[in-house]
């Protein structure tokens, strides 16, 4: 084995200089040392080529690439946004991957989905597969199952896929904004009906601040407001004279000199006089008694009867006389008028 000095060409010193003498190898790189260097080198390349097959293959072991799958068929309208090595997910979990996409015979796309065989037992025959497009990201592929009781699905089954585009629903949402807008500004216009209305809100705060206020506003011109007030007016003038004349009525009728009081003191005299007449009757009963059992003594009893006849005669006189004054006094035995002004 040669130097690296025996195949590069000589260096020239510069002028000036003498050629210098030619550089010695040092002992650790001597021609004896070489073979060491070499078959350690070869034992690093070695190794580090076992390290990357060994990645590679533990990437396709955890990719799945050496576990039984089955295979699961299923047809779209379109695979946008499908790209091969997508993960179908059931529950969040992925449990298939896709393996290849392919065009049917009738237009539509045939994703061919490799489900693992440890996960295939989630799948049943009443299972939903649905590929939903959001408006951030890619598209995802889902499995639904409802009845775990149901059969296992079956290799190389074929089932349709129910699409949901997001983004699809974003020229509606932004046509219904805009139309929505629309009848806002049409609303809100001059001649819309919030535009009358704030109108007529403004029309009314003004009639609330003018002379009338409320009352204004209430019966709709401002001389309705004015007549509802002098009428209120008159109302508290003529509540005050009531008040008045229900207050002499008090006096007159309850007071210290009323005539409740007058007729209860004749009324009281009333009953004497009754009284008194009763025991004149009851006299007149006894005489009439021993009338009977004297004969002899009718004269007598005759002019006795006479005096109690003039007795009894007074008597009914005096009472005739207090029912007078009663019906004289007393304030509700007579027709009594009341002008209100």
């Amino acid at each position: 084995m040669s130097s690296p000095s025996d195949s590069s060409p000589p260096l020239l010193p510069p002028v000036g200089q003498s050629p210098a003498q030619p550089a010695r190898l040092p002992d650790s790189i001597a021609p004896e040392n070489m073979a060491g260097l070499e078959f350690k080198a070869r034992l690093l390349l070695l190794f580090m080529l076992l390290l990357v097959c060994g990645s590679a293959l533990y990437v396709l072991y955890a990719r799945g690439a050496f576990e039984s799958t089955q295979r699961l068929v299923l047809m779209a309208e379109d695979s946008e946004g499908v790209v091969v090595g997508m993960d179908m997910t059931f529950a969040g979990f992925p449990i298939g991957r896709v393996r290849r996409i392919e065009l049917a015979e009738d237009g539509k796309a045939r994703i061919l989905v490799d489900v693992a065989q440890k996960d295939a037992h989630w799948l049943r025959s009443s299972s939903v597969f649905t590929l939903v497009k959001g408006i951030v990201g890619g598209p995802n592929i889902r499995a639904y199952t409802g009845l775990l009781n149901d059969p296992p699905l079956p290799k190389d089954a074929v089932r349709t896929v129910l699409q949901g585009d997001a983004s699809a629903e974003i020229p509606r949402v932004i046509a219904a904004a805009k139309e929505l807008i629309d009848n806002l500004n049409s609303l809100t216009g001059s001649s819309g009906s919030v535009g009358a209305s704030l109108a007529n809100l403004q029309v009314l705060t003004g009639r609330l601040n003018g002379p009338g206020g409320a009352l204004t506003v209430l019966f709709g011109s401002e001389a309705e407001a004015k007549k509802f007030s002098a009428t209120l007016d008159r109302t508290n003038a003529l509540l005050a004279k009531l008040d008045g004349i229900a207050a002499k009525t008090d006096t007159q009728v309850f007071g210290d000199k009323g005539v409740l009081l007058e007729a209860r003191a004749t009324a009281r005299q009333l009953n004497a006089m009754l009284g008194e007449a009763r025991t004149s009757l009851q006299k007149v009963d006894a005489i009439l008694v021993n009338a009977q059992a004297i004969s002899s003594n009718a004269r007598e009893a005759t002019n006795d009867l006479g005096a109690l006849r003039g007795d009894v005669e007074a008597s009914l006189r005096k009472v005739e006389g207090l029912v007078s004054e009663i019906n004289r006094k007393w304030p509700f035995a007579r027709d009594a008028e009341m002008k209100l002004p």
